[in-house]
């Protein structure tokens, strides 16, 4: 008798996976993914699920979406180490690792309410993005704020 007491997730047909994402922010990528409580798309979510790489992780499967680079760059904000496979036909036919990019504009929100990016000017925010001991950090180029939860502005 097999006597297995894992959760299968079954494959997806055509869509995106993404893997190794920070243990307990599988929900915020999929607010990033813009997937909210009455949204069609057929998703499978796994939560602080065992890893052998990271000891635990989120999984979020995605049926028919494909991210596009401004959702990338946003996950790559929260989770540095996610690896992102597209799928078509049940099929890898792309995989990569998400890079924080060097620059954001208008993904964070600067907290600093006298920041002129909080003003009524025709103003972007804009941040310097760098890796701090592996957790990934922000700089406003206005203020010169420092974050380092970056999900909580996201």
């Amino acid at each position: 008798m097999n006597d297995v007491k894992h959760l299968v997730i079954s494959k997806i047909k055509d869509g995106t996976v993404i893997d190794h994402i920070t243990p307990g922010l599988a929900i915020l990528v999929l607010k990033i993914l813009g997937i909210k409580p009455k949204s069609s798309e057929a998703v499978s979510m796994a939560m602080n699920v065992e890893s052998a790489k990271m000891g635990k992780k989120d999984i979020v499967k995605v049926e028919g979406k494909y991210i596009g680079d401004q959702e990338l760059n946003k996950i790559a904000l929260i989770a540095p180490e996610a690896t992102i496979n597209l799928i078509q036909n049940y099929e890898i036919i792309r995989k990569f690792n998400v890079k924080p990019p060097e620059v954001v504009e208008n993904i964070i929100k600067c907290p600093n309410p006298n920041c002129i990016s909080n003003s009524n000017e025709p103003i972007k925010s804009r941040f310097r993005i760098f890796l701090d001991e592996s957790r990934v950090k922000a700089v406003c180029d206005y203020c010169g704020r420092k974050l380092i939860n970056l999900e909580d502005y996201i």
